[in-house]
């Protein structure tokens, strides 16, 4: 990335050239990890629109920073990993697995995260790309509970690998080997084009609000959900309603709403 990049990106985020970050450091990387999640929707739309998904720095940043859309853990983490390396951050790519009903773990690759270093030497998981995860980076090294204002998190040894759970349920079990965005591209394919795959069965629109609260958009169906925990929902009955909640609550201008595709 080069500095209109970086500088576009920031912007993308609310950050201005002026107030750019000075230096890696964990704060830094806390604010980050928070403004992308309340900026950059978690969304499955190009899944359902016919748009290509494509792992590359330059089509991510097209379609994140240029097109001001969301994507989902590939695009997301694969976009806020090269933004973190552009402004010194150490990023490492991981594979994870997703883990599901009747403790299966899903497909290789299943999920990417970030394993971060900063200017101070620690080291932290950053993920903006799984939807309702925790709203600041993990510390890597921890055992223990590390509260955030999502709930409560652990990540806990599994064998070779590290389980990361979520208010004592397992949310993805996770690979310590350094990957390249690279590797994911058959993760990306299965999951835009399997009918076993959840992104295929269903649309989703989801990003965290300025009060710890997550709005999500999932068909015409908008739930609110609270800081508190406290949700509500209704049923959007026109496509003007459908389309003015992706524009006014996500920042995303659409010509048709997005539909599950048959077949």
């Amino acid at each position: 990335m080069d500095i209109e990049q970086v500088d576009a990106y920031l912007g993308r985020l609310g950050i201005g050239p002026s107030d750019r970050p000075a230096a890696p450091t964990a704060d830094v990387l806390r604010e980050l990890q928070l403004r992308h999640l309340r900026t950059v929707p978690f969304e499955n739309l190009s899944v359902h629109l016919g748009e290509a998904i494509v792992l590359e720095e330059d089509r991510l940043l097209e379609k994140v920073v240029g097109a001001r859309r969301g994507g989902f853990c590939y695009e997301l983490n694969g976009a806020f990993g090269a933004l973190l390396e552009a402004l010194g951050f150490g990023v490492t790519r991981l594979a994870a697995r997703v883990h599901g009903g009747e403790g299966r773990l899903g497909i290789p690759y299943d999920h990417l995260a970030l394993r971060v270093r900063t200017a101070e030497g620690s080291e932290w998981l950053a993920d903006v790309g799984f939807g309702a995860h925790s709203h600041y980076p993990l510390a890597f090294a921890e055992r223990g509970e590390q509260k955030d204002p999502a709930g409560v998190f652990r990540i806990v040894e599994a064998g070779p690998d590290l389980d990361v759970v979520f208010d004592g349920r397992p949310q993805y079990r996770l690979e310590v080997r350094p990957r390249v965005l690279g590797d994911f591209v058959a993760g990306a394919w299965w999951h835009s084009t399997s009918p076993a795959s959840h992104f295929v069965r269903s649309l989703v629109c989801s990003r965290v609000t300025e009060d710890g609260g997550r709005i999500t958009l999932s068909g015409r169906t908008f739930k609110t959900t609270g800081a508190d925990g406290v949700r509500e929902e209704r049923e959007l009955s026109t496509d003007e309603e459908v389309l003015g909640v992706y524009r006014k609550r996500f920042g995303i201008e659409l010509g048709s709403v997005p539909a599950v595709r048959e077949g």
